[in-house]
């Protein structure tokens, strides 16, 4: 339900985003003067100061549109924490360049976190707006030196040491191994520190992205035509995929409205897959949705890292940290609730992961985001990264920049400014090309592939260019 208020400095879209794979809750929005007031919760919250010493927190980012022109903006938040607050246990970290800030705990401690009120001051002019907050469950991963490679996986790395000397002065090629060039030290090589998304992309935080654009943006992120009828497929019947089209465009000017219906009937049901990661998303799709984020794509060598953290490696090694994996997929017996919330799968074993599966078939496709997590999982049983980011293994691909040519290496690590061209694409300096995707790789693998790549340290497809849309493709982001 939304309900317009009417403000000195605007006018108010009050509504509730539940991105249900995270269980990050938003409610309750309101605006007075510059401040925008809202309730966040989310499940599985902690900080920590033993191993892995790092917190969870929530990105959260701010969209308003102009009430004359209709359009969506990205708002600017004040770059002084103390601008903003947060009821106890959370904090309010603000950043830099104030397209967002981090949420999270205060103080060391676990748990789901309840509804708590948070009050962020926007910075963008006096009008007529409606707004929504946005939120993405990231993971922190903190600076320090790590390993790469493992001698043994197709086209490692060498097996070296990564430290802030390496990021300071660049890596050559003959030190780095693995047929790469010679890596800068503007490149995120993984040392510094970063936030990283703690699942992939699921259908429902895809829907609500299209939902923010314009029907010539829309057009660009699809594969239908937004003008087509409702229950249209936004990409294909296929592989879980189940975004449709609500209400269709018109006339190449009032944009679609889009829609989790996996199981087609009553739309964005509690079966609808809102929560499975997002499949069929191009190097393009995925370039528009982290610029208009306000976050970045990971590089190979950062994702070494976020699955590694700074243990020894281990031959052969997979992203939780052992050689044992357990394969999963979604018509094998095991699986309960299906498309839904609550899709999970009995009984647990270690290094359970969707791969695997020797068919491209429509029956088939990735699981629910966070899958198997639960409460009394460990890392190995969970399917997590050192730092506790899911599925950095199997389900979907993770798109990541290559060292393996100069398009990659290219890469300064710049950051998506929540604005896309009007032409639906993402506009960032050094990002590789959303036409021909030169430059990006995939790493952990995918549903379908082998379990050799699903290792840390394959790089068999990080010289594999592939622009188009497939069942393998989706991704997440850093910052």
């Amino acid at each position: 339900m939304k309900t317009k208020i009417t403000l000195l400095f605007s006018l108010v879209l009050s509504s509730f985003f539940g991105l249900r794979a995270n269980n990050v809750n938003i409610s309750g929005t309101s605006v007075s003067g510059s401040n925008v007031t809202f309730n966040i919760s989310w499940d599985n919250s902690w900080n920590a100061n033993v191993a892995p010493n790092n917190w969870d927190a929530v990105w959260v980012f701010v969209k308003y549109q102009d009430c004359a022109t209709r359009l969506w903006n990205h708002a600017g938040l004040s770059t002084i924490s103390g601008d903003h607050s947060a009821g106890s246990p959370l904090q309010v970290d603000a950043v830099s360049d104030g397209k967002g800030v981090f949420i999270r705990r205060s103080a060391l401690g676990g748990g789901n976190t309840g509804s708590i009120s948070v009050t962020l001051k926007m910075t963008i002019p006096a009008g007529t707006y409606n707004y929504k907050v946005y939120g993405i469950e990231m993971v922190s991963v903190p600076q320090g030196s790590f390993e790469i490679g493992d001698g043994t996986s197709s086209s490692t790395y060498n097996s070296i040491n990564i430290t802030s000397t390496s990021q300071s002065s660049g890596i050559s090629s003959a030190t780095l191994g693995g047929a790469s060039v010679a890596v800068p030290a503007t490149f995120p090589m993984g040392f510094n520190a970063l936030y990283c998304m703690k699942y992939e992309i699921t259908q429902e935080q895809y829907v609500e992205f299209l939902n923010s654009l314009t029907y010539t943006q829309q057009a660009a992120r699809i594969t239908a035509d937004p003008i087509n009828p409702a229950g249209t497929y936004a990409f294909a019947n296929a592989n879980r995929n189940g975004i449709r089209i609500s209400v269709p465009g018109s006339n190449a000017a009032l944009p679609a409205v889009f829609a989790c219906d996996l199981t087609s009937g009553i739309e964005n049901n509690s079966d609808d897959g809102q929560n499975i990661a997002c499949t069929y998303l191009s190097w393009g799709d995925l370039a528009a949705y982290l610029d208009w984020s306000a976050l970045r794509p990971m590089t190979e060598m950062e994702y070494e890292k976020i699955c590694r953290g700074p243990l020894p490696r281990i031959a052969g090694e997979y992203p939780w940290g052992s050689t044992n994996i357990t394969q999963v997929y979604n018509t094998l017996g095991g699986l309960v609730n299906d498309n839904t919330a609550s899709e999970s799968y009995s009984p647990v074993a270690n290094g359970m992961c969707a791969y695997g599966v020797a068919s491209g078939a429509a029956v088939y496709g990735p699981l629910r985001a966070g899958l198997f997590a639960t409460g009394s999982s460990g890392r190995e049983s969970a399917g997590a990264t050192y730092y506790g980011v899911m599925e950095m293994g199997g389900n979907v691909y993770e798109r990541a920049i290559t060292t393996a040519n100069a398009s990659g290496v290219a890469f300064t690590g710049a950051l998506g400014d929540g604005t896309l061209l009007a032409s639906g694409e993402a506009n960032v300096t050094n990002w590789p090309s959303v036409t021909t995707s030169t430059g990006v790789g995939q790493r952990g693998g995918q549903w379908v592939s082998a379990a050799t790549l699903v290792r840390i340290s394959d790089r068999s497809q990080m010289t594999a260019v592939d622009a188009t849309r497939t069942y393998l493709m989706g991704g997440r982001g850093v910052r």
